[in-house]
């Protein structure tokens, strides 16, 4: 059976997105009968966590996902030597990147390119570019690359010039699209929007839009996400709105998943991404939505959302006061809601990314 090496050197538990999507994709592919194995290449923090999600046995590395140089070293060098060590005969890596070299097939999942494309909007901006040269390395050395929208598959040509023909895309799915809440528990002036606070998620758009609705018709609104001092704090402070804005840390699943389930809308005001699980989830609950118009969101939301101007609280606030009063509205979008959701599984998405494997395997699996 070909052993398929993954790479989780950045997984430690602790950063979000990417790290749902390693740990959906390989819980579903442990529920299919497939012809691969696995093995995972985990950093230190991971190794002290559960790990049961994965669908075979894990290898401590050692090697640190929290400290970014020995991470960055890890994943150009490290990563190959093991996986020729363990017998491997591909290697995925779930979180954008791979090894500098590798005599072993490489598939990589590139989740977007918002170093290359907005990297006025990127916190850590001494990383810019030493984390584009490693995607570029990454992806020069790769068979596939997988991606989980059609607009950064756009990016991938675009920046990496990297041939159409290898590039599967794969769109992702909300972890909650079992769970049905009724609409009588949900609270009439109560948004929410979630995330950690850099710059491209533009928080400040939705706590200014706040500040243009009348206090009279101003709904609570609750931000959780922040880790640390929460740079949004001033700001609220500033345009008087300690009364109706909440700003809210980390919050443990179940804090949010209460949220989800009694708020009127989800806001998503960020200004680049390469797709949105926090749509496919709200929308999978019954949870009306509230984009920015990017390129990406409407990939994502379709018709089953609501739409502001990227960037423009004065929009937002039209778009918050328009379904704050419309019931009926509210209730359209739960609907489509749901069957928007509906047209997306972790099951699909491990389906497809087994078929991205054997594509990058295709003469050894035909012996």
């Amino acid at each position: 059976m070909p052993l398929v090496f993954v790479n989780l050197l950045q997984s430690t538990g602790t950063k979000g997105g990417i790290e749902i999507y390693a740990r959906e994709l390989y819980r579903h592919i442990g529920e299919l009968d497939t012809e691969f194995e696995f093995v995972g290449y985990v950093s230190s923090e991971l190794a002290k966590k559960d790990t049961s999600w994965f669908p075979g046995p894990v290898i401590n590395s050692g090697i640190s996902g929290e400290n970014r140089l020995s991470w960055a070293r890890g994943e150009l060098f490290s990563v190959s030597t093991a996986a020729k060590k363990a017998g491997a005969d591909l290697i995925h890596g779930p979180a954008m990147f791979g090894p500098l070299r590798s005599n072993i097939p490489v598939v990589i999942s590139i989740h977007d390119l918002l170093y290359f494309s907005h990297p006025e909007l990127m916190q850590t901006k001494l990383f810019t570019e030493p984390v584009k040269w490693m995607e570029k390395r990454g992806a020069a050395g790769a068979a596939r690359l997988i991606t989980i929208s059609e607009y950064s598959a756009s990016m991938i040509r675009k920046y990496l010039k990297f041939p159409n023909d290898r590039i599967d895309v794969i769109p992702l799915a909300g972890r909650t699209g079992d769970s049905v809440v009724s609409e009588n528990a949900r609270q009439p002036d109560l948004f929410l929007a979630i995330g950690q606070r850099s710059p491209y998620k533009n928080f400040e758009t939705v706590v200014r839009a706040w500040s243009e609705l009348a206090p009279r018709d101003r709904p609570h609104l609750v931000i959780t996400g922040s880790h640390g001092d929460d740079p949004l704090i001033p700001l609220v402070r500033d345009l008087g709105l300690e009364g109706s804005v909440e700003l809210r840390s980390w919050v443990p699943s179940e804090e949010l998943a209460h949220l989800f389930s009694t708020a009127t809308a989800l806001i998503d005001s960020t200004l680049a991404t390469g797709f949105s699980l926090p749509t496919l989830e709200a929308m999978a609950i019954g949870l009306p939505v509230i984009l920015a118009d990017t390129e990406v969101f409407r990939e994502v939301g379709a018709n089953a959302a609501d739409y502001f101007i990227a960037g423009d609280p004065t929009d937002l606030a039209r778009a918050v006061r328009e379904l704050s009063a419309n019931p009926a509205r509210q209730s359209e979008l739960t609907t489509l809601g749901y069957e928007r959701s509906a047209q997306f599984s972790w099951e699909k998405v491990a389906e497809e990314t087994l078929d991205s494997f054997r594509k990058s395997l295709g003469s050894l699996l035909a012996q």
